[in-house]
């Protein structure tokens, strides 16, 4: 499978809320940092920070009057919840205030709310016309499985009144024993039944649970970037694929295998949708499913692994894909329009060799599908340094993705709590 990539030039938990002010026209598009912030972007686009040191930033939104709502991951602090707005025109939050009561990944305004996905629940908070922080406390929706590892939530909606929430399994491969050298996993994988897929859930109906709701799709390991596409319709996901071939089968994956190995899964999902996690996993060098080692595999075996879907693109291994957006706006260049920006977040797993990820992906679409299934680099350095050898050592890590109502993208990490806003302002 083809892969471009962009030419980029250097140019120099709870909720958080950010406000700008509308821009309609690139003329009147706020200046960019002379650095962007300190990433790198292709030709013709540049970088501001709006806000600095707000901690674990992950998901984010934009209100239609530019206020950008971001989720905190849990820090345990008295209110996760904090808004900024910029009250001076100049780009760059001025005003704080925080709410909220519990930290979490995804956030999203919808129908004039603005819904909230902790770890174990899914809630959302009556939203006014221009005010900053809501006055009301939220209203319950979801009630979702707590457990280890693999908490995150996200959600999508379809603009018909579903929701779609995702449930991560608490495993790598299903083991009995937990992450067990050459263990063979359990079979049937008796997690399938609550963990490792998507339900569908009533967006206005309160105090629902997974049983309550629709079981939609299954065999995915965990999958919090998720969207539903806003022109062509349908739901999409990117799911994180599995870890340590290397470490608990040495004898049948080397450290460079797992290093690119399993892929990470770009998926379009349509009810009952079955991937097949945990018995089989995606190899993108080879473009096919082949049998996990736990189900007996050996890098090349297929198996029973024919019957699952391809993904629409496999990207690297362990990329750790945090964030998924289709763009609509006009700012940017006509190519981007309806295609998918997928953050991320980078990779802890692939010593000895060096880490990767560490930035945001532009896939170009045709109609619902992505264009010869290629991809490009849009932004990077998050990183900042080649190579990166341990995780901790990175400057960022980024983390969520979203569109400004004059068509700016907004980037979030939740490393520093730094968030970008990119610009278009042509070559």
């Amino acid at each position: 499978m083809k892969r471009l990539f962009s030419k980029i030039a250097l140019a120099g938990y709870g909720i958080l809320v950010i406000g700008t002010l509308p821009v309609n026209a690139q003329a009147n598009l706020p200046a960019c940092d002379p650095d962007n912030g300190g990433i790198t972007l292709p030709d013709g686009f540049c970088a501001m920070v709006v806000a600095d040191d707000l901690g674990a930033a992950r998901h984010l939104t934009v209100a239609p009057n530019g206020d950008l709502y971001v989720a905190i991951r849990n820090q345990g602090a008295p209110a996760d919840i904090i808004a900024l707005r910029d009250t001076t025109g100049d780009g760059r939050a001025d005003r704080q205030e925080r709410f909220g009561s519990d930290g979490g990944t995804s956030i999203g305004l919808h129908n004039n709310y603005l819904y909230f996905g902790r770890d174990t629940a899914i809630e959302r908070f009556r939203m006014r016309a221009n005010e900053l922080i809501p006055e009301q406390p939220p209203e319950l929706l979801v009630t979702l499985p707590d457990q280890e590892g693999h908490r995150a939530k996200g959600f999508a909606f379809d603009g018909a009144g579903g929701m779609f929430v995702n449930v991560g399994a608490p495993s790598n491969a299903c083991q009995p024993g937990g992450r067990v050298p050459e263990e063979a996993g359990e079979n049937p994988c008796s997690l399938l039944d609550l963990h490792g897929g998507v339900w569908r859930f009533d967006e206005n109906a309160a105090n629902q649970t997974q049983e309550t709701g629709t079981h939609f799709a299954t065999g995915m390991r965990q999958n919090f970037a998720m969207a539903w596409h806003p022109t062509e319709g349908g739901l999409y996901l990117v799911q994180h694929g599995r870890d340590q071939l290397n470490t608990l089968w040495p004898g049948r994956f080397t450290d460079e295998q797992n290093a690119e190995l399993p892929s990470e899964e770009f998926l379009k999902i349509e009810e009952g949708s079955n991937f097949g996690w945990p018995y089989c996993h995606h190899d993108w060098q080879q473009g096919k499913r082949i049998l996990a080692p736990e189900y007996g595999g050996d890098g090349q075996l297929v198996g029973q692994c024919d019957q699952y879907p391809l993904p629409l693109i496999g990207f690297p291994g362990h990329w750790a894909p945090n964030a998924l957006l289709f763009y609509t706006g006009d700012q940017f260049p006509p190519r981007y329009q309806g295609g998918a920006f997928i953050v991320f977040h980078g990779s802890w797993n692939r010593a000895p060799l060096p880490q990767g990820g560490y930035n945001v992906v532009f896939v170009p679409f045709a109609g619902d599908a992505p264009t010869n299934g290629e991809y490009e680099i849009f932004a990077d350095g998050f990183a900042g340094q080649t190579p990166l050898m341990e995780r901790n050592d990175a400057t960022y890590r980024p983390s969520g993705v979203a569109e400004g109502p004059d068509g700016s993208l907004y980037i979030s990490n939740d490393k520093t709590g730094r968030i970008w806003r990119v610009m278009y302002q042509g070559n």
